[in-house]
């Protein structure tokens, strides 16, 4: 993982990687987030930056890796994709968080975005199977409760192969 990391640096930064921060430009270019659509989304969740510029210590680096290895619980790994899922970071995903969600997964291009019936109707359906409190989102715990019926969430997401 030092390897990675300290690898993301100018060669000049290298000898002290603990105390460097790797900007996001740099960590987007690892071949697991390239491709990802949620690359932005974990660069933002993991980042500890005080200027929000979603650069990476060591620490943060490790904690990324950490929650998308195989030995991560399935909480650690829920409690990471509700934070990356909740594009507003207000503790909840809603219609808009849940419309981002979708266009993420179906990508941006008008011939694999959803019509608005079929967007609204795929919010329904998704806030029908997993909002149990009937509050008109999704909160942490029914989320897990969703993922917990999913046997491969688990095993989603490995950043270390």
């Amino acid at each position: 993982a030092y390897k990675r990391f300290s690898e993301l640096l100018p060669k000049e930064e290298r000898e002290n990687a603990c105390s460097a921060r790797v900007p996001k430009s740099q960590i987007l270019m690892l071949p697991e987030l390239r491709a990802n659509p949620f690359q932005h989304r974990i660069c933002h969740v993991f980042s500890t930056s005080e200027t929000r510029d979603d650069s990476m210590s060591f620490e943060d680096f490790l904690d990324m890796l950490s929650v998308f290895s195989d030995s991560a619980t399935s909480d650690i790994k829920s409690h990471y994709a509700f934070r990356i899922f909740d594009f507003d970071n207000d503790g909840t995903l809603d219609r808009k968080d849940l419309e981002q969600l979708v266009n993420c997964l179906t990508g941006q291009g008008e011939e694999s975005r959803l019509s608005s019936a079929e967007m609204e109707q795929l919010i329904q359906n998704i806030l029908e199977e997993s909002d149990i409190d009937k509050d008109g989102t999704i909160n942490l715990s029914e989320f897990q409760h969703v993922v917990s019926r999913s046997p491969d969430f688990a095993r989603c997401g490995d950043l270390q192969r």
